[in-house]
C-alpha cells in the first residue's frame, strides 16, 4: 500500500430513510444533524479535505456553507438499496479529478451526531502506523450477545441460533460472557487500493472495499449514537445538549 498522497474524509447523506425520514438534517441538540460530523472531522489534522457526497439540497447547502466541497450524489445511488462503497467511489473519482489520487478516505456516516473525542484522529493513526487496508470502529454488544441469539419456531418454541449450539451457550450471566464486538458506525477508514478493489486476494462481496488486513478499535459502550430509530434521535438530542459536551473529532 502506498504511503504517499492525502488522506480525506468523505461524509455520506442520503436525503431518504425509511426509519428517520430527513435525518441527516434533522435538528440534534439545537444543529442539523450532519453538522456534528462535519464539524469532528474538520478539527482533524490528518485530514487534509472533506467532501460531503448527498442527493439533500438542504444538506448540500448546509456543507458548503461551513466550508466542505460537495459532489452531488446520483440517484442511481441514493435508493434503498444503492451500497455506501459505490457512492464514495464515485465520489473520490470526482474528487480525483481535480485534486489528483488520495492515499486513503475516512468514511463517515452524516446520521452519526455523537462520537468519542478523538475517534477519528485515532482510527487514522493505526491506519498509518500498521500500513493496514481498513480500520474500523466497533463498540461492545453488552447483553446484546450472539451467544444469547436465539430461534422461535412457528409453534413458539426456542432454539439456539447456531445448529447443535446449547440455548444460551450455557451461560446465564453477562460477566460470563466472551468479549464480542459490532461495529458502531462512528469511523471506517480504507486504502485507495481496498476502496476500488484492489487488494489481492480479497474474496468478492458487500464488504470487499474493506481490503485484506482490516484492524478494530473499540469504543466505550453507548459512546457512538448511530441514528436509525427516533429513539436513536431523542438519545443523541439529550446527550448534545449537556453542557459538557464538546464536539467529538
Amino acid at each position: 500500500m502506498s504511503d504517499q498522497g492525502p488522506i480525506i474524509a468523505v461524509i455520506v447523506a442520503r436525503a431518504g430513510s425509511r426509519g428517520v425520514p430527513g435525518k441527516n438534517i434533522a435538528l440534534v441538540g439545537g444543529r442539523p444533524c450532519i453538522a456534528w460530523t462535519i464539524d469532528a472531522v474538520q478539527q482533524c489534522p490528518s485530514v487534509s479535505d472533506v467532501v460531503v457526497t448527498t442527493d439533500d439540497q438542504t444538506a448540500r447547502q448546509l456543507a458548503a456553507s461551513m466550508g466542505t466541497q460537495v459532489v452531488d450524489r446520483p440517484a442511481e445511488l441514493a435508493g434503498d438499496t444503492a451500497r455506501i462503497d459505490d457512492a464514495v467511489r464515485h465520489c473520490i473519482e470526482r474528487y480525483e479529478l481535480h485534486h489528483g489520487e488520495v492515499r486513503a478516505v475516512v468514511i463517515l456516516y452524516a446520521n452519526v451526531p455523537v462520537r468519542p473525542e478523538g475517534l477519528i484522529e485515532r482510527a487514522v493513526a493505526v491506519f498509518c502506523k500498521s500500513q493496514c487496508d481498513s480500520v474500523q470502529s466497533y463498540s461492545p454488544v453488552g447483553k446484546h450477545h450472539p451467544w444469547w441469539t436465539a430461534r422461535i419456531g412457528e409453534d413458539l418454541s426456542v432454539g439456539a441460533w447456531e445448529e447443535g449450539a446449547m440455548l444460551n451457550h450455557g451461560v446465564y450471566r453477562r460477566q460470563d460472557l466472551p468479549p464480542a464486538f459490532i461495529p458502531d458506525g462512528g469511523v471506517l477508514v480504507v486504502s485507495r487500493e481496498a476502496l476500488l478493489e484492489r487488494v489481492p486476494g480479497v474474496a468478492s462481496g458487500p464488504h470487499a472495499f474493506f481490503g485484506k488486513i482490516r484492524k478494530g478499535i473499540i469504543n466505550p459502550a453507548g459512546s457512538v449514537v448511530d441514528i436509525d430509530t427516533p429513539v436513536d434521535l431523542i438519545v443523541a438530542d439529550t446527550l448534545l445538549r449537556q453542557p459538557s459536551r464538546s464536539v467529538a473529532a
